[in-house]
């Protein structure tokens, strides 16, 4: 007794899946889900600083903040500024539970982070994402940044090492406060894990998006007080400085 019946023709054929951008619903002529025409209307982030990506008029500037006091970070990696429609698909992932879109976005950073990669761009020698609050792990669910940093893993062939920092503190949300505020509120809230060796790794934070640095600048000190040998911080996006 056969338990499928005999078939001597082709079972499975083969389709060409063809993308949809998801901002416009128009086909999508790379594997990526999103057009050319709305990859190129993005608004990618031109002037910046050398260290820290503040937006600039100018590239290849360092600015004020990073020559009077320069942060623990070597370089940060962002694509984008924080405007339309970047922030808005950045909600959507990180409160929205959006992840396509958050998935999209990873992929065009990793394009990016390549071409920095073949620019001279060091690579680390593994992917931080920013550990996230346990409160605010419960509320929503997810570490937005652990899973852009399992995609880029992935993608870049790198390694992602989840159990390296951790958030001893439940601080306050970082959106609602400024510069000082932010400094304060993150003093003593990251820790290294007891197990973990950073000594001599060159390592990337991994992150959303970087505001003032107040976050990537406690945590890329706690590594290099550790012995790391280096830090670099990646991000999808950069705001510009309040008032500018």
């Amino acid at each position: 007794m056969r338990c499928q019946p005999r078939y001597e023709g082709q079972v499975y054929i083969c389709l060409k899946n063809v993308q949809t951008c998801l901002l416009c619903d128009e086909p999508a002529e790379a594997e990526t889900p999103m057009c050319m025409a709305c990859e190129a209307e993005l608004p990618w982030l031109m002037g910046q600083c050398r260290t820290c990506a503040l937006p600039l008029l100018e590239a290849g500037l360092t600015c004020a903040d990073c020559l009077l006091e320069p942060p623990a970070f070597e370089q940060v990696a962002v694509p984008w500024l924080y405007g339309f429609p970047v922030d808005s698909l950045i909600t959507r992932f990180k409160h929205n539970a959006k992840w396509p879109f958050g998935h999209l976005l990873a992929d065009v950073l990793g394009q990016y982070l390549q071409y920095r990669f073949d620019e001279g761009l060091p690579r680390p020698d593994a992917l931080l994402p920013v550990p996230l609050a346990s409160k605010r792990l419960r509320q929503r669910g997810f570490n937005q940044a652990a899973m852009l940093a399992r995609w880029l893993s992935q993608q870049l062939d790198l390694p992602c090492d989840e159990h390296v920092l951790r958030r001893i503190q439940d601080t306050s949300a970082q959106q609602d406060l400024d510069a000082k505020a932010r400094k304060r509120n993150l003093r003593n809230a990251f820790a290294l894990v007891p197990e973990a060796d950073v000594h001599g790794r060159h390592l990337a934070l991994i992150d959303d998006v970087l505001t003032t640095g107040a976050t990537a600048q406690a945590l890329a000190r706690l590594l290099m007080s550790a012995g790391a040998a280096r830090v670099d911080v990646y991000c999808l996006a950069r705001t510009p400085k309040p008032g500018s």
